[in-house]
């Protein structure tokens, strides 16, 4: 099975897809902006990485920011029709000069919706300004009162837009109940697993609507929790584990005429900005651990363990440039619609490695140029957009 031959069938239920996504998005309260990482096989596409609090806008589309603007201002009005001024809570990456850029994109999408924007945050107090690529960003100095929340120039903002993913846990600061993405999505407490779980229903629901099979849809996973890589035992369990998921990819495969060896993503349930992710076709390699290939895959972002792994499958990308590197899209949305697209692109790995390594680059495309341009607006656009809806349904489990 090709989806591209099942991409009319999007266009003739474009009207109920339409009107399915908007019942599902009031029912949870939809994020107001977020992006996942695509994976498309041609015979399988789906979200393989989803993030709460993107960075990356920098890369996107200059063409795409009066849209990205208009619906951050539709979320607004419709979630704090009041709000007159946005306050950006950043990361502290002062050295990255591309995350700067991110947050100076960020300001400027704020701005351009007719919100005044200020950016700062306790670990960045006594700074005036960051370098960004493009130039420097000025910050404002904030203050903390006793119950946590953020003032500027001792008033509170009338929303807090949070761009830190809290992998080190709660930090002062976001206290505030006007703030957004909610901290208790961060990388903390959230794991990757629970977003496939929120998921899955809604890419079921969307299928039976479609009438294609659900797997089509997203990458078949499982946890293997508490796996201590540095004992002998855990290993051989997880070894064991791993082949006995392979070994149902491979009927699946061939069930469906896939002449290609199955693979799985080995990584941490936790976010990991790409840390500790290994490619495996088969348990012994698991077995055969260096220890220093077993401490990469046990650090997380800020130097925390990892004892429970997310088994995922790799689905490869069957797309490329012009010149044959290996490409795959990200997704950037605001209020749960996706409006604006860029491309990993890196020519030093194959189709069913990660990407996400220092060789990569980052390419944009006005949408006369853009090659994937009716895959962008249609199966891409479509599973990121129900991501969307599971990250929201996702939020709702966590604070209850």
């Amino acid at each position: 099975m090709n989806l591209r031959d099942h991409s009319p069938m999007l266009e003739q239920k474009r009207e109920e897809i339409t009107a399915w996504m908007k019942e599902k998005r009031n029912e949870v309260a939809i994020p107001i902006y977020g992006s996942v990482d695509v994976r498309d096989a041609g015979w399988k596409v789906g979200v393989v990485d989803a993030n709460h609090f993107p960075a990356g806008f920098n890369n996107v589309a200059k063409e795409n920011l009066k849209e990205l603007s208009d619906l951050f201002n539709d979320h607004v009005q419709r979630s704090k029709p009041d709000c007159a001024w946005v306050h950006v809570f950043p990361e502290s990456h002062t050295r990255n000069q591309g995350y700067v850029e991110n947050i100076a994109t960020i300001k400027a999408i704020i701005e351009q919706s007719g919100y005044k924007c200020t950016v700062g945050s306790p670990d960045l107090n006594g700074l005036r300004s960051v370098s960004g690529i493009s130039g420097p960003l000025m910050l404002d100095e904030v203050n903390l009162d006793e119950n946590d929340v953020l003032t500027v120039d001792g008033v509170v903002p009338d929303l807090i837009l949070l761009n830190n993913d809290l992998t080190d846990g709660k930090i002062p600061g976001v206290g505030s109940t006007n703030i957004t993405p909610p901290p208790h999505m961060g990388w903390h407490r959230r794991r990757k697993s629970q977003h496939y779980e929120a998921l899955k229903p809604y890419i079921e629901e969307m299928a039976d609507l479609i009438d294609i099979d659900p797997w089509h849809l997203m990458p078949d996973w499982f946890v293997s929790e508490n796996k201590c890589l540095t004992e002998e035992a855990c290993r051989t369990k997880l070894a064991e584990e791993i082949d006995e998921f392979l070994e149902g990819l491979r009927i699946k495969y061939r069930s469906l005429g896939i002449e290609r060896e199955p693979t799985v993503v080995f990584k941490n349930d936790s976010g990991t900005y790409g840390l500790g992710v290994m490619m495996l076709t088969s348990g012994s390699q698991i077995l055969n651990l260096s220890n220093r290939k077993a401490n990469k895959l046990r650090y997380a972002k800020g130097g925390a363990d990892v004892e429970n792994f997310l088994i995922q499958e790799g689905i490869p990308t069957a797309l490329t440039t012009e010149e044959g590197e290996t490409l795959e899209p990200v997704v950037y949305l605001v209020d749960g619609e996706a409006a604006s697209w860029f491309y990993r692109i890196n020519a030093k790995k194959s189709d069913m490695e990660n990407l996400n390594s220092p060789s990569a680059r980052f390419e944009n495309y006005a949408d006369t140029q853009n090659p994937y341009i009716e895959e962008a607006h249609g199966w891409h656009a479509l599973v990121a957009e129900l991501s969307m809806i599971a990250m929201g349904a996702e939020a709702a489990a966590w604070k209850a």
